[in-house]
């Protein structure tokens, strides 16, 4: 609850949204390797997995084990998207070692693993925002209903960062908001890539297409008009300290060009039209939208969560080997890793040591934190070995520490001429530091829902162009615009991969992906039946980086991983609804995904 709780003004609009159950569908089935101790007083678990440490925990536990017993071992890249945060086939493995005294190897199959991991929560949410004539908002009311399935996993989670986020990136001076997560006979869900935002947003993106309608005003400027700007409170009470450039996103993606080609393109080829190759369509039945989607997505974990990342750096003989738990799942860190050591200290050969617990967590690759998190714990252990090499060579050649700095691959005195390659001041010499990297803390919310609960966020605007049938339900994708808050991009070609990985998901929750059950039981368990978008369903997608290094961040980079699948749903299914205006201008509502073709054609 904030504010006034009576307000209102003469623009009121309000929509009931559903979104059905979505799967992580990540390529890497769960499997694993346990490899027992001999004497069985402790195993070695090598497996894929999003928290190396938090699953040795729950191991230890169940098999009455210390935690310094359990040993685990990162066992590749097979994606994630947070299916991978609740352990699945770990207990089993280690527990089967033990009992037989052998290596045991586990894995499941595509039907398995569906059953085996959890999922996105479906949700329910009710919204009704009130504005003033000019479509400022005044007031937002809200009631989410998320199904978490059989097991509460991380429900409370979900639900909280989904509440928090009902706003959106809009200013909002009041707002009522219920949440509830309930237990159902359905499959367990908990953490999926956007965590709970994703339900949020489409729900007040719809509203915010609503209330322009009612206003008079296009997407564009209704969102202009509400958005949030660095020091604004949200609807907590919190105030948005992280750059927060909601603005530059919207004109940055306006301003990126409209397709330039007519419905079908100009080469008739029927791959371009709704339905593609089965020639279901016919040009000029087609009718062709546009939509946008504007998000804001936390960053790291909140409510008073003691969050952090551990690493360590070794410089000797010209050559840096780092060591971290950091769970590689495709995101790129281990590239992002060598390239932070190598600007540092001035070095082109960096090692990685094996990804494991042997070293201090380094938390979950989730909630779009590692590049802050475990970037921070690697920039801070690489720092403090350079600290350790200019002192060496301040004392060899008589200078002070603070004069000198890494110039490429050289030690330099910036007062004097002395210029030292980095594999000759180390030749010999061995500097080796651990650090474990902490972000500012965060409270719990209070009874009224008030608190700093979040770290940071980023921000991002997406508008989609769509071509429908709407005699056959068809649905083709035709180019997605987007400008993303990045802070700053330490790599650039791997920001484009996240956000055009992310654009693919959220295409599939808006047009395809939902897993159906009967009675508690599923019936598309299988990638034949559970439609997933390809290459022939992914549309051009045009990307501006925002790059407004954020000061709270040890590099001035916001994680890039989650917001690309949050309002690139909604702005697909907005341009469906603007492909299926009536005579009048009127849209169809379409408060459900995935938007089915009866959906549309019925």
């Amino acid at each position: 609850v904030r504010g006034d709780i009576a307000a209102t003004g003469p623009i009121v609009v309000e929509g009931t949204y559903e979104l059905g159950m979505q799967d992580q569908a990540f390529l890497g089935l769960e499997a694993a390797l346990a490899l027992p101790d001999p004497g069985g007083g402790g195993v070695e678990l090598h497996v894929a997995t999003q928290w190396l440490h938090e699953d040795r925990g729950q191991i230890a536990a169940c098999l009455g084990l210390p935690d310094d017993a359990v040993r685990l071992v990162l066992g590749g890249v097979g994606g994630a998207f947070g299916a991978r945060e609740d352990i699945s086939l770990q207990v089993h493995s280690c527990l089967l070692a033990l009992r037989l005294g052998k290596p045991v190897r586990m894995a499941y199959d595509r039907g398995e693993s569906f059953l085996g991991h959890v999922h996105r929560h479906p949700a329910s949410i009710w919204m009704r925002h009130h504005a003033t004539a000019d479509g400022e908002i005044v007031k937002i009311e809200a009631r989410f209903v998320l199904d978490g399935g059989a097991y509460a996993s991380t429900s409370s989670a979900v639900l909280l960062n989904a509440i928090t986020h009902t706003q959106g990136p809009y200013r909002c001076a009041n707002a009522v908001v219920d949440g509830y997560a309930v237990r159902t006979n359905h499959l367990p869900c908990g953490a999926m890539r956007g965590f709970g935002v994703v339900q949020a947003c489409f729900a007040h993106e719809s509203q915010m297409d609503r209330l322009a309608e009612a206003c008079g005003l296009d997407p564009v400027e209704i969102r202009l008009r509400n958005a949030m700007r660095t020091g604004d409170p949200l609807i907590t009470g919190q105030i948005v300290e992280s750059v927060a450039p909601v603005e530059r996103c919207i004109r940055e993606t306006a301003a990126l060009p409209l397709p330039d080609e007519p419905i079908g393109g100009l080469d008739g080829d029927p791959m371009r039209l709704p339905g593609g190759a089965g020639r279901t369509a016919d040009a000029s039945n087609i009718r062709r939208g546009i939509g946008w989607g504007v998000s804001i997505k936390n960053l790291m974990y909140s409510e008073g969560f003691d969050d952090y990342s551990t690493a360590r750096c070794r410089l000797a003989d010209g050559r840096v080997t780092l060591k971290f738990a950091t769970s590689e799942v495709g995101q790129g860190f281990v590239t992002i890793a060598g390239q932070i050591a190598r600007s540092i200290l001035g070095v082109d050969d960096v090692d990685l040591d094996p990804i494991d617990t042997s070293i201090g967590s380094a938390g979950s690759t989730s909630a779009s934190r590692q590049t802050w998190m475990s970037g921070g714990a690697v920039d801070a252990a690489c720092r403090r070995v350079r600290e350790r090499l200019f002192e060496h060579v301040g004392r060899i050649h008589d200078l002070d520490p603070l004069q000198l700095e890494i110039d490429g691959t050289d030690v330099v005195d910036t007062l004097g001429d002395l210029r030292l390659p980095v594999a000759v001041a180390t030749s010999g010499i061995e500097f080796d530091e651990t650090v474990e990297y902490h972000h500012r803390p965060t409270e719990e919310l209070d009874e009224q829902g008030q608190g700093n609960c979040h770290t940071a966020f980023a921000f991002v605007a997406h508008r989609a162009v769509v071509d429908v049938d709407p005699d056959l339900g068809l649905v083709k994708v035709v180019q997605i615009a987007t400008a993303q808050d990045v802070g700053r991009a330490l790599n650039p070609l791997s920001v484009i991969g996240q956000i055009e990985g992310g654009i693919a998901q959220g295409l599939g929750l808006a047009v395809m992906e939902e897993i159906i059950q009967v009675d508690g039981r599923i019936r598309n368990g299988n990638f034949t039946d559970y439609l997933l978008p390809t290459f022939l369903d992914m549309p051009p997608v045009l990307a501006t980086l925002v790059e407004e290094p954020d000061p709270q961040a040890p590099l001035g980079a916001k994680g890039v991983g989650e917001p690309p699948c949050i309002s690139s749903t909604p702005a697909i299914v907005a341009a469906i609804r603007d492909a299926l205006r009536d005579e009048l201008g009127r849209a169809r509502p379409l408060t459900r995904v995935p938007v089915r073709p009866a959906d549309i054609a019925l």
